[in-house]
């Protein structure tokens, strides 16, 4: 249960953050090979094409990345047990 929830949790992070990013990435796209703004052109090009994409791929990689932390979190040992000694 704990790996799902991590791996929606790192599912909406990156989706986020891969919008973000997407936003940015379209806008320089647009300065930088002069998109035209003619009806809003430059504004659909960045909104339906970058976000989308940049969300896409953010989610799918935070997914991956917060689920093998989780998988690796369960595979390791929190809490070690006390060595016992021998009385002689």
């Amino acid at each position: 249960m704990k790996i799902a929830l991590l791996a929606l949790l790192g599912l909406v992070l990156g989706a986020l953050g891969g919008a973000a990013l997407g936003i940015g990435a379209g806008l320089a796209w647009v300065e930088i090979f002069k998109t035209a703004s003619f009806e809003g052109d430059s504004g659909m090009l960045v909104f339906f094409t970058f976000l989308p994409m940049g969300a896409a791929t953010g989610g799918i990689g935070g997914a991956l990345l917060f689920g093998i932390i989780a998988i690796r979190d369960a595979e390791i040992a929190i809490e070690r047990e006390p060595v016992r000694r021998h009385d002689r």
